[in-house]
């Protein structure tokens, strides 16, 4: 397995975990954690592929916050979904260009 796939199966999986520790519910939950990964991940995936990518620098990295209000921690969380999702989705167009 490449580089690419470990690192789109790495992004799923985080996917899953966020899934599994929300609906636990707002109030027993840190955002830090998934942040702090989620950069992690970013910053391989410039490793990985070629930065100077417009579409790759349109991801930037996540604060690494934990607020307090169940709301607002909520909303940090759907925002960091929101970037794993588009950055698997750009992962995946990127691995079907190369298949080609």
């Amino acid at each position: 397995m490449d580089a690419h796939a470990i690192l789109l199966h790495m992004l799923k999986q985080l996917l899953k975990e966020m899934e599994i520790v929300s609906s636990q519910g707002a109030g027993y939950y840190t955002c830090v954690p998934f942040a702090r990964r989620y950069n992690k991940l970013l910053e391989q995936a410039r490793a990985i592929h070629d930065e100077s990518n417009a579409l790759l620098n349109t991801f930037q990295e996540i604060e690494e916050s934990d607020p307090k209000d169940p709301s607002d921690k909520s909303n940090v969380l759907l925002g960091i979904r929101v970037e794993i999702s588009q950055l698997i989705a750009y992962l995946e167009c990127l691995g079907k260009g190369e298949d080609k």
